[in-house]
């Protein structure tokens, strides 16, 4: 099954993210974290890739706007109660904001999530070359 990229409502992404995301010097006020997140490209379309495990594709949120893709979800915590001796793993509602360094083909992308990774394939938008005569 395929996760459904889609655009944004009326707030724009980068307004989503300040909303979900407050500030004060270098630590993040609110509870939302963001996942480890490698961005690449080929000859014809831009990679997305997100590592979250323990979720499912249903439980992403994925828009984009203006140039820039934002992955929102929450990843549930156990529910049990621990005494925790190291916590690294983050649990609760994250984000991610990627800005591409290209228009895309909206329409022909896709992500999908296998194995703990969310990967959104972004085909590049093909420029055509007109050629404007006086």
């Amino acid at each position: 099954m395929t996760t459904v990229i889609r655009r944004s409502g009326t707030l724009t992404v980068a307004s989503r993210v300040q909303e979900r995301r407050q500030t004060v010097s270098w630590q993040v006020t609110t509870g939302v974290w963001s996942p480890p997140t490698d961005v690449c490209e080929t000859g014809s379309e831009y990679v997305v890739t997100v590592e979250v495990a323990g979720m499912r594709e249903g439980d992403f949120e994925v828009l984009y706007e203006n140039g820039t893709l934002l992955i929102s979800g929450q990843r549930p915590d156990a529910g049990e109660r621990r005494a925790y001796h190291q916590m690294e793993i983050h649990f609760g509602r994250f984000s991610a904001a990627i800005a591409l360094p290209g228009p895309v083909d909206l329409d022909h992308s896709a992500a999908e999530y296998e194995d703990g990774f969310l990967i959104v394939k972004m085909p590049k938008v093909k420029s055509t070359n007109v050629k404007i005569e006086d």
